[in-house]
């Protein structure tokens, strides 16, 4: 039941944090600030929220929150190897098909990588 529970809260807590990826994202690149560092802005913008709302809902046990410097150190690390993926593929996205492309392709490049990000999330940081 454990994992039905923390598969919902996981998918509400990162349809929130796409939304801001996303938006924030589209709204650098639209402005012209080039397409890995605005990934980069949407990603940060939406991991820092994330972290926190999965530790204090997602991945709570008991009432008791999975927060601390410990995990946020294990989450940094497995973030930044997410990051580059997402980074890789937004921009070949961009590259090969054009800015409004990569605005298109970027839900479902992270909507496969939250994927990995759970599995990896529930055994290596908020264990």
């Amino acid at each position: 039941m454990s994992l039905i529970r923390q598969g919902s809260s996981y998918l509400i807590v990162g349809l929130i944090q796409l939304g801001i990826d996303w938006a924030l994202f589209v709204a650098a690149s639209a402005l012209g600030v080039p397409v890995v560092p605005a990934n980069l802005m949407g990603r940060i913008g939406g991991m820092l929220l994330g972290f926190w709302l999965n530790g204090r809902h997602t991945f709570a046990q008991d009432g008791v929150q999975r927060l601390g410097w410990s995990r946020f150190a294990r989450f940094l690390l497995l973030w930044a190897v997410l990051t580059v993926a997402s980074t890789v593929l937004v921009s070949t996205a961009a590259q090969q098909l054009g800015l409004t492309y990569a605005w298109l392709a970027k839900p479902l490049v992270e909507g496969g990588l939250a994927i990995v990000s759970f599995l990896l999330m529930r055994r290596l940081v908020f264990r």
